[in-house]
Parts: C-alpha cells; sequence; structure tokens
C-alpha cells in the first residue's frame, strides 16, 4: 500500500458543507476497506466511517445523515461529504485501512474547523 494523502479541510460556518478527499499512491484503495477517523483538539482520534471494497458504508452514530463516504477506484480516491456541519465536527480528518490503522501508520490529515 502506497501513501494515503486527505486533502479538502478548512474553515466552514455552522451548517455548511465540505468534501474531503483522500488519495493513494500505488495500489492502495481499491483493494482494501478505507476508514476515515478524525481528532478533536485535545481529545483521542475516533472511527468516523467506513467503505467497502463493494461500497457498503457504515457511519458513527453522530455524523449519520449528515455524512456520506464514496470511493471512485478508477481515480484511487475515495471521499467524504460532510454536509449540515456542526462546531463538534472540528477536528484533524484522516483516512486509512484497518491494517495501517493496526500498525500506526497514519497521514498528516486535514484540518476542518467549523466555526462562525
Amino acid at each position: 500500500q502506497g501513501q494515503f494523502v486527505e486533502s479538502g479541510g478548512g474553515l466552514v460556518q455552522p451548517g455548511g458543507s465540505l468534501r474531503l478527499s483522500c488519495a493513494a499512491s500505488g495500489s492502495g484503495l481499491s483493494s482494501s476497506t478505507i476508514v476515515w477517523y478524525r481528532q478533536p483538539p485535545g481529545k483521542q482520534r475516533e472511527l468516523v466511517g467506513s467503505i467497502t471494497t463493494r461500497g457498503m458504508t457504515d457511519y458513527t452514530d453522530s455524523v449519520k445523515g449528515r455524512f456520506t463516504i464514496s470511493r471512485d477506484d478508477a481515480r484511487n480516491t475515495v471521499y467524504l461529504q460532510m454536509s449540515s456541519l456542526k462546531p463538534e465536527d472540528t477536528a484533524v480528518y484522516y483516512c486509512n485501512t484497518d491494517l495501517r490503522v493496526t500498525i500506526g501508520v497514519w497521514g498528516q490529515g486535514t484540518q476542518v474547523t467549523v466555526s462562525s
């Protein structure tokens, strides 16, 4: 598996939307379940959701109905569409695979700040 690079973060007002991208070099994405995590300031990293190779998704309760994960294997990219954003969604967001999580390999993440 290659390097994962997250992008698309920024400052957004409450109620706004952002789309994060997770791009991989090499053959990391198309053959793997991809997970999105986030780390709020001063808190531990937490699971946001996941998407399997077949496109099945799962989300933590706090983002259900607001966040959507999708994948474009032709572009070797996974997306996290976030809407109705709340201040408590402020965090650094990471994409990864379960294997890389297990061995402690993470990318740089992308900062999302929800504030008026």
